[in-house]
């Protein structure tokens, strides 16, 4: 990570806050309003995954009331990854400065963004995080804890990240901070993307943040973790970790003979 001590930070610009879909229409309504209510002054997508509820058309009624609510409409189903990364490339075309992942189902607290956008003030990417003194989560199994906890210590171990909360989903970016991630290259679309981001951020020297947040479980609706998804996260975070560390150990050998 950069040297942020020695970095002046510009304003922050307009906040834009990012809520992909996929059958949330008993959720869409209330996290809009509780983002409006905490964040007045920040605007709203939300990309749609072509939900077959009408999760989509309840999120156009909301923006003809609200002109700071905005809907991106996707062909179908492809995963949490590319719908963020279709809104992040929508916001930076769009001149928004901050750029904030937030779930649908109200397990990322509107009313905690205030926190993350005033730690962003001095970071170049700030994580919501329920693995560090301060953060928790409620009403989770003790064995979801359990697979959470143990896949980010695996991706922090495997990868050489200093971050507690490597998987969280709960994150405000600087648009300058995604410029530089290499968008066009992230080719994870499930929960692992959460992981690629940040360690690109780290190997990039970008200053990465943690702030402690309550991860609440859903009440409505139904979660998209599945086996799979799990599966796929541990598959790609191995091959990044055996890949890196041998371009580490390569570059040792190189220098060696060098000398």
């Amino acid at each position: 990570m950069s040297d942020e001590g020695q970095r002046a930070y510009g304003p922050l610009g307009t906040v834009l806050v990012i809520i992909p879909t996929y059958n949330e229409a008993d959720n869409i309504k209330p996290i809009v309003a509780r983002v409006r209510s905490a964040v007045p002054d920040a605007h709203i997508l939300v990309a749609d995954d072509n939900s077959p509820d009408g999760t989509g058309k309840l999120a156009d009624e909301i923006a003809i009331g609200d002109d700071t609510v905005h809907v991106l409409h996707r062909k179908g189903k492809e995963g949490l990854g590319a719908a963020y990364l279709a809104g992040f490339r929508w916001g930076i075309e769009h001149g928004y400065g901050v750029l904030v992942e937030m779930d649908a189902d109200g397990s990322h607290q509107p009313e905690e963004l205030p926190r993350l956008l005033t730690a962003l003030k001095g970071a170049d990417l700030v994580l919501g995080s329920r693995w560090i003194p301060g953060g928790r989560v409620v009403n989770w199994p003790k064995s979801r804890e359990f697979i959470s906890r143990g896949g980010s210590t695996y991706s922090r171990i495997l990868l050489d990240v200093p971050i507690r909360d490597v998987t969280g989903g709960y994150r405000a970016f600087r648009k300058e901070t995604l410029e530089g991630l290499g968008m066009d290259e992230v080719a994870s679309a499930g929960y692992c993307f959460q992981v690629d981001l940040a360690w690109r951020a780290v190997k990039a020297g970008f200053h990465v943040v943690e702030v402690p947040i309550t991860f609440v479980e859903r009440e409505r609706g139904d979660s998209k973790m599945s086996r799979n998804i799990i599966v796929e996260a541990l598959w790609r975070v191995t091959g990044w970790g055996i890949t890196s560390r041998a371009a580490k150990v390569g570059r040792a050998v190189g220098g060696a003979r060098r000398t």
